[in-house]
């Protein structure tokens, strides 16, 4: 019954996205920093995070609350993909990574094989890395 009236309620509203996400975790990070000082702005600063979160969240403006949030991951896309690659260079244990020194794609090669040749499949450039 309640989840109903909540489902009627939110009908035709935003909701959330990666931006309310991040603004909500920034909130949190923020609000506990401002227990840990007691500094006045850093509560107010907090207070607007969380009242911009809301807003958006029950927003019916679709079409802006999306752009907004397409900006937002325009501006975050780079970091999130470096942080990912150098996830996955983190955790394979069977394979280099190499940057092609022309183009600066990054190339993947088997551990172990000695001195080899790369040639790298964006630009065509060859160049020998131990591996």
């Amino acid at each position: 019954m309640i989840r109903n009236a909540i489902r009627r309620f939110m009908y035709g509203r935003y909701g959330n996205d990666q931006l309310n996400l991040f603004l909500i975790v920034l909130y949190l990070a923020l609000y506990l920093l401002f227990a840990a000082t007691r500094f006045v702005p850093l509560y107010w600063l907090t207070v607007v995070l969380i009242l911009a979160a809301l807003f958006r969240t029950l927003s019916r403006n679709l079409t802006r609350r999306r752009e907004e949030n397409d900006r937002f991951l325009c501006l975050v896309d780079p970091a999130v993909r470096w942080l990912r690659l150098h996830r996955t260079i983190r955790r394979d244990k069977e394979h280099r990574y190499f940057k092609c020194p022309n183009c600066g794609q990054m190339l993947r090669v088997p551990r172990g094989k000695g001195k080899i040749t790369v040639t790298c499949r964006g630009c065509g450039a060859s160049f020998q890395e131990n591996s």
